[in-house]
This record gives structure tokens, C-alpha cells and sequence, in this order.
């Protein structure tokens, strides 16, 4: 998969891209990213990309041209028109059931805004998804645009190291994940419970259900309106809520 991200700082981007998982994975070939600087394609000497906006108002927004034309060179580099993502907190909330469309795409372009926003006319023109990580505002859009390549790129087939984990983890049937255990048995007098010592796959995997939905009804009961329960996992749910 390749991601394209324009941007005002690349440096920021690549430097934490290119670390952890997300690195090894671009070193193996299996992601590719490129972060465009959106000031390369300034039309000024001074390479300035953002101006006073009409109507007045504080601070400065991004011209549109400079964003319209990085987009139009990686158009060129790309051959197609890719899917452009706008990090604002306009957008829809980002989760998983998106990290995983996002994830069937062979590019994918994240568009990070700075100042106090970008000209609506190329977002016009260019955007074809507005997303946000959250209720609160950032200085720009490169953090978002970081969590949201991460997100996406464990889905990609190979990057993590064992690829059943991206499939049974948080928000996976819109339940939390199950406690999860290590060595030693017994640490500060804590015990592993002990079914996962038993090797009793049925009765693990069993375990682990009720515990994901015992966990999502006390921290985010509000996941379980959408989570696929049979009647006797409702009644567990419902139990754990009264327990609060």
C-alpha cells in the first residue's frame, strides 16, 4: 500500500513513520510512503503557502493553489487520482471499521492543514473524505495523519509480525480486547487465571468473549449497541452495567 501525505513538515512525518513496525514494514516493501512538502510547490520566492483570509477573521489559511498542486504532482506520479483524505475535526470520528476500508485501498492520500484551515475551494476540488481523530483541535494535521497511517498499515497483509493479532484486537465486533497475561504464573501475588494454564482452547476462547464483553460494558457501554450479541452474552453485558 502507499501513502502519500502532503504536508507543511515532512520530516515530522517520516521521522516517526519510519521507526517501530511501520518502518520495518517500508523496509520489507510492504508500505510505501511519501511525504510531499506542500511549500515545494509555492508560487512566491519567499515559498510562502498561507494568506490573510476574506472577510477578515484571525489568523492566516492556506492558499489553494499550493495544495492543488501538490495534489495535480502526485496525480502525475501516480498515474490514477487517488482517494484524498482531509484531517479536520469536521470530519467523521476515525475507528476501526474505517482503518479497515481505508485498508483495501493500493493508495491513499492524507491531506494535513495548518493555520486556520485550508481554502474551501481546493478542498472542493480534491477532498473526497473529511476525517477526525477526536473533539479537540491540533496545530496541524500531521499527528492525525501519523495515527491514521498507523492504524491502516496493521491491516496491510505482512506488517505485523503475526497477522491474526490484527484481527482479534480492541474494537474487533465492536467489543474491547480481552485481559491478556505473561509470565510468571503468579507476579506481586497475582494469579494467571486458570483457564489460560488449562490448554483448553474452547473453554480459553470462551473465557476470553466474556471477558471482552464484561469489559466493554464497564468502560464503553456505548460499543455494545453496536457488537453482535447472542442472548446469554446480552445477559452478561447487562449484569456487568448493573454491577457499575
Amino acid at each position: 500500500m502507499h501513502f502519500y501525505i502532503m504536508t507543511l513538515f515532512p520530516d515530522m512525518v517520516m521521522n516517526g513513520l519510519n521507526t517501530s513496525i511501520t518502518g520495518r514494514a517500508i523496509e520489507k516493501g510492504l508500505l510505501s510512503i511519501d511525504a510531499v512538502n506542500i511549500r515545494d510547490y509555492a508560487y512566491n520566492k519567499h515559498n510562502s503557502v498561507d494568506d490573510y483570509p476574506y472577510g477578515g477573521g484571525a489568523g492566516m489559511l492556506m492558499q489553494a493553489e499550493p495544495v492543488y498542486q501538490t495534489y495535480e504532482a502526485i496525480c502525475q506520479k501516480s498515474g490514477k487520482r487517488p482517494r484524498v483524505v482531509y484531517l479536520s475535526p469536521q470530519g467523521r470520528t476515525f475507528c476501526q471499521t474505517m482503518a479497515e476500508e481505508y485498508a483495501r485501498e493500493e493508495e491513499l492520500v492524507l491531506l494535513c492543514g495548518h493555520y486556520e484551515g485550508i481554502d474551501e475551494r481546493v478542498l472542493e476540488e480534491i477532498v473526497t473524505d473529511y476525517v477526525s481523530i477526536g473533539d479537540y483541535v491540533l496545530t496541524g494535521g500531521e499527528l492525525p495523519a501519523m495515527i491514521m497511517v498507523d492504524a491502516i498499515s496493521r491491516l496491510v497483509p505482512g506488517v505485523l509480525h503475526n497477522d491474526v493479532s490484527a484481527e482479534f484486537e480492541s474494537f474487533q465486533d465492536n467489543l474491547l480486547e480481552y485481559p491478556q497475561y505473561s509470565r510468571p504464573e503468579i507476579w506481586h501475588e497475582k494469579q494467571v487465571p486458570q483457564v489460560l494454564l488449562s490448554g483448553h482452547h474452547a473453554n480459553i476462547e470462551a473465557w476470553r468473549r466474556e471477558q471482552s464483553i464484561i469489559r466493554t460494558a464497564k468502560n464503553r457501554p456505548d460499543l455494545l449497541k453496536k457488537a453482535n450479541l447472542t442472548e446469554k452474552e446480552l445477559e452478561i453485558a447487562k449484569k456487568s452495567l448493573a454491577i457499575d
